[in-house]
């Protein structure tokens, strides 16, 4: 067999995952959104390789199972930020003074990811194996991968083109990110953050209600990994928050003033309303693969030993699943009391429930391509609302543990479904995700300091970080009871609540003809918490990209992801160096 898990996929994974959480967490904390990983991280791994042969620093070109090795371990560390981490994370710190130690928030998101992990061991089986489920990203990435490594006749060249469009990308991005952001007596001029639109509401100017054009390209980028439904849906709903909400509601008196914070502070409640009405019925309205999740959970473990076929040796064993939740199981526990002052015995309850929760997770995302976090972590912040009632930090972090399970369980199964398409080892794909996860525990929550290293600009024009404000209002709202909120906030949770229902109920059982004209709940909730200029930049990007879709398809296919992930990860990262040299004293604010 060819080799896989060796040092340098390894370590050049850990590196590209690294990367890849550093540009995830400056785009989650702008846009709300986790971007994917493995598909750029596997096109990244590519061209490094063909670079570093061609430079003969190595003779031995990557093999394509070794990238998809690689690909595993980059995919764990990059999605660090996803699965509630960095949304519990932010608004923990939103509702509480009290910021914890690093090394212990370090270990906390490794043991839940790592559980993660071992949840998917027994699940693979189940799902991949025996009910062979699409995983539609892991499908992907493996097609792209056998282009890349030259399983038809034009899979080097094409593999090539990607490469460099990413690179320019990358360098475009990081050059407007520089010129933006970087403030140093040297440089002649400095780009505007944003471009103002010379048009009043409300006897103020479009600014003041949060509407204008950023020069933030990772916004038009990452709106061109959206869906243009989506896409659509966000300028719909950042329309109806800015242009027509706002001004009413100053109006009434329900706001004290313009401006983002002040808007926001009303409207996050029916946005996060919406988020969690649609979540929730859309979780409920699959009932039938909610319950194939009970059913293979049976089938899982209910089967007799004796029945088992035998473990072949490129299978986890069996025992690794009971073993790595009788060690790290406890460990979460401990720091769910020590760090959030969560009583052991919710802690006890909160685990299992996180491997159910990651089962049925796992099982949605295989089906549809979408792991439901913002179906499962309410769910897991009404519970604990009820069993810890008032404890803010505990109701947000308790979740977090639903889903980090949920996600890092259906990230792995996404990349072993790749694996398994190729003839991959899913033995060495395990490790490599706990590798993976290790990596971006390390690097995510340094990053977080010294990208914000005042929490107070969370929930800001420039960090709007419209999951922690969703996460933290619904904390509350559980915490405290929604009788807590002023009376136009209450309505408006009751009239946002029935809205996702509806927009959910309209996703299932819309004719395919209305479909396509129907919001998207997830747009239209993020538009209610994010500045009105965000959704405007982001629905560039899905317009851009659909117009390329609809007229270039050839070149949208081989464009659009490299283009986008290049812009991404060159302002991102170039974001993060400024913000370094700031702290250095080599730049000023």
């Amino acid at each position: 067999m060819q080799p896989q898990l060796t040092t340098r996929a390894i370590v050049v994974g850990m590196l590209i995952g690294a990367v890849m959480c550093l540009s995830n967490i400056y785009v989650f904390f702008k846009t709300g959104w986790s971007m994917g990983v493995t598909l750029t991280a596997c096109i990244l791994a590519w061209a490094t390789f063909k670079g570093l042969v061609a430079a003969k620093v190595t003779n031995k070109p990557l093999g394509v199972l070794e990238n998809n090795a690689l690909t595993t371990v980059a995919s764990g560390a990059g999605f660090m930020t996803g699965g509630g981490n960095m949304a519990a994370f932010g608004a923990l710190l939103m509702v509480t003074s009290d910021r914890p130690p690093s090394i212990p928030i370090i270990a906390w998101f490794a043991a839940i990811a790592a559980l993660g992990v071992f949840a998917a061991i027994p699940i693979k089986r189940q799902l991949i194996d025996e009910e062979q489920l699409p995983f539609p990203t892991g499908t992907a990435t493996a097609e792209t991968l056998k282009s890349l490594h030259g399983a038809d006749a034009g899979g080097d060249a094409e593999g090539g083109k990607k490469a460099k469009a990413l690179a320019w990308a990358a360098g475009a991005g990081a050059l407007v990110a520089f010129l933006r952001d970087a403030k140093a007596g040297w440089m002649p001029f400095n780009i505007p953050g944003a471009v103002e639109l010379p048009f009043t509401l409300a006897g103020r100017a479009l600014k003041d209600w949060t509407l204008s054009l950023k020069t933030e390209v990772v916004l038009i980028a990452a709106g061109a990994l959206m869906s243009f439904r989506t896409g659509w849906s966000l300028l719909l709903g950042g329309g109806l928050t800015y242009v027509v909400l706002a001004p009413a509601l100053l109006e009434q008196g329900a706001i004290t003033g313009t401006g983002y914070k002040a808007i926001v502070a009303w409207t996050l409640w029916p946005g996060a309303a919406i988020l969690v009405g649609s979540g929730l019925t859309s979780f409920a309205l699959d009932y039938k693969s909610v319950g194939r999740s009970f059913s293979g959970l049976t089938a899982m473990f209910g089967r007799k030993q004796a029945d088992a076929p035998p473990v072949d040796p490129e299978e986890c064993p069996p025992w690794w699943f009971p073993v790595g939740f009788a060690v790290l199981g406890p460990v979460v526990i401990f720091l769910m009391g020590w760090l959030f002052h969560i009583p052991w015995w919710a802690g006890v309850v909160a685990v299992p429930l996180a491997v159910l929760m990651g089962f049925v997770a796992a099982r949605v995302t295989g089906e549809t391509d979408v792991t439901p976090t913002k179906a499962l972590g309410p769910v897991t912040q009404l519970l604990f609302g009820v069993m810890t009632p008032g404890n803010l930090s505990g109701n947000i972090m308790s979740a977090n543990v639903t889903g980090g399970i949920g996600l890092h369980a259906a990230d792995l199964l996404t990349t072993l479904k790749t694996g398994k398409l190729l003839g991959a080892s899913t033995r060495q794909q395990a490790k490599a995700q706990l590798f993976g996860v290790v990596a971006g525990a390390a690097v995510v929550v340094p990053a977080f300091n010294i990208l914000i290293p005042d929490p107070s600009a969370l929930g800001g024009d420039a960090w709007p970080a419209p999951s922690c404000l969703v996460w933290a209002g619904v904390s509350k709202a559980f915490a405290n009871g929604i009788g807590a909120l002023p009376d136009s906030a209450r309505t408006a949770v009751w009239i946002g609540l029935l809205l996702g229902v509806a927009l959910a109920l309209l996703e299932k059982f819309a004719p395919k003809t209305v479909k396509p004209y129907v919001p998207s709940p997830s747009g239209v909730g993020i538009a209610m918490v994010i500045p009105g200029s965000n959704a405007i930049a982001m629905f560039l990007g899905a317009a851009i990209a659909e117009f390329l879709r609809k007229k270039r398809p050839q070149m949208a296919e081989r464009l659009v992801i490299p283009v986008s992930s290049g812009l991404i990860a060159g302002e991102s990262l170039m974001g993060i160096l400024v913000a370094l040299l700031v702290v250095a004293g080599v730049l000023s604010k």
